[in-house]
């Protein structure tokens, strides 16, 4: 080898490392500082759900060497959990962090942003947003509210929900009322259940004085947080009406056109974090809370069958209902419900088949 080459190229490769090294810095050093305030809907006790929000928020900041900060609000810190979308809209703060569904009081399109009766699961949620249309479609929805929306973690499907009586038949739900989220309480309506639509932090005191009979939340990791089991024993599953919920952060949308393309980039990848981070550690951390939750003296049971048809009945009434005086949420039910027709059939194909192989194995305790 020449020596003389080998230096050059040596030198020039150590000139192209301290380029880049210095690059980052200057991109940064280059940029305005931002701080801005985020109102999340949930309390600082669940650190999944609220941490998705912190989980953001430090990501955005270590990309953008701390030029670009976010300061995470817990609920009611500076505005009710079930208002962070109006807080966003109207700039009382610049960004939240909530689930869409709260707010199908304005129109029952936002739920599609979360999660609908007979859904999608959190694979086929991810599936839809980003490569099915669904962010276009709900963005062009929230332009209305001055809302740009993010994707910014997921439950992953959850349970059925508390409940102080057991539930042997549909009559049984008559006059039940229920801590429900969302499109499903007005489901939940068409059965008999008096829907109410109750913050995170403010359930468990409404089930301990009976002002609900039963809570729907999220799954065993929060809900063994919460306590719900020392005043409801039986625990239902599944959540039919959130196979896989999405939660998102809301940004004012001209706070939103007024960064600079590199932050809303950062912002965006900071949010996508967060997103596989939750649905991680809700898988991880469920199992262990359920087995606690089971050995406790909680009753484990599933919906009866005759009530999960009566609910898929009723819901489906509903999407005819709503789309028939809504043309927003035609539009945009018309695309989902193709794409969830899709992937029901793929999924019955490989991830079921091997799903329930493995939940067999399970049972007989092979694993």
């Amino acid at each position: 080898m020449n020596r003389r080459k080998f230096v050059r190229a040596a030198g020039t490769g150590a000139a192209v490392a301290a380029a880049s090294t210095v690059a980052a810095p200057a991109i940064a050093q280059s940029m305005p500082e931002i701080k801005w305030r985020l109102a999340s809907s949930f309390p600082k006790s669940l650190d999944t759900i609220f941490g998705a929000g912190e989980t953001m928020a430090k990501v955005l900041a270590e990309a953008t060497d701390n030029k670009f900060q976010i300061r995470v609000f817990a609920a009611g810190e500076i505005v009710p959990g079930l208002q962070v979308a109006d807080a966003v809209q109207n700039g009382t703060v610049e960004c939240g962090h909530t689930a869409a569904y709260y707010y199908v009081g304005k129109d029952p399109t936002f739920a599609f942003d979360t999660a609908v009766p007979f859904g999608l699961n959190a694979r086929q949620q991810d599936a839809w947003m980003l490569h099915g249309g669904g962010r276009e479609l709900m963005n062009e929805f929230f332009k209305e509210y001055s809302i740009h929306a993010v994707p910014c973690g997921n439950t992953g499907a959850q349970m059925g929900g508390w409940f102080r009586k057991e539930i042997k038949t549909v009559e049984d739900l008559k006059g039940v009322k229920m801590r429900i989220g969302g499109f499903a309480g007005q489901v939940m309506t068409k059965l008999g259940v008096v829907p109410q639509q109750i913050a995170g932090g403010d359930i468990y005191p409404a089930l301990e004085k009976g002002t609900i009979d039963a809570a729907e939340w999220v799954g065993p990791y929060d809900d063994q947080k919460l306590g719900f089991n020392k005043v409801a024993p039986y625990y239902y599953y599944p959540g039919w009406w959130e196979g896989g919920p999405q939660l998102s952060a809301f940004v004012n949308i001209n706070k939103w056109n007024e960064l600079p393309k590199f932050y809303q980039a950062a912002f965006e990848n900071a949010c996508a974090k967060a997103h596989t981070w939750s649905v991680a550690k809700y898988d991880a951390q469920n199992p262990k809370a359920l087995r606690e939750l089971v050995a406790s003296g909680t009753k484990l049971m599933p919906f009866p069958a005759a009530v999960m048809e009566a609910s898929f009945n009723a819901a489906n009434e509903l999407y005819a209902e709503t789309m028939a005086k809504n043309p927003k949420f035609k539009k945009v039910y018309d695309q989902w419900k193709a794409f969830r027709g899709e992937q029901v059939l793929w999924f019955r194909v490989v991830e079921n088949t091997f799903d329930n192989f493995m939940a067999r194995a399970s049972a007989q305790n092979k694993l």
